[in-house]
């Protein structure tokens, strides 16, 4: 997966500094920038998808909780 690798490790090679700025808060990041910081995941995309093209900029949560992965839950059942 390519499309937001370099935002990634954006994330991983600042990680420390980033955590400790916005802890608690879900950071946008576009390129090499963090370019907005909202108080849950769900606002920054809602924010964010306005001004910049979905799946070009990523969302994730600082601190510790941002370690957890997520996990999404469907009712949908394959018979």
């Amino acid at each position: 997966m390519e499309a937001l690798k370099k935002e990634y490790e954006y994330y991983l090679a600042h990680k420390a500094e980033l955590d400790k700025q916005y802890s608690g808060k879900a950071i946008v990041i576009k390129g090499n920038a963090v370019i907005g910081a909202y108080p849950s995941r769900i606002e920054a995309v809602k924010e964010t998808q306005g001004k910049h093209e979905p799946g070009t900029f990523l969302v994730q949560l600082c601190g510790p909780e941002g370690d957890k992965p997520l996990v999404f839950h469907s009712r949908v059942a394959f018979t």
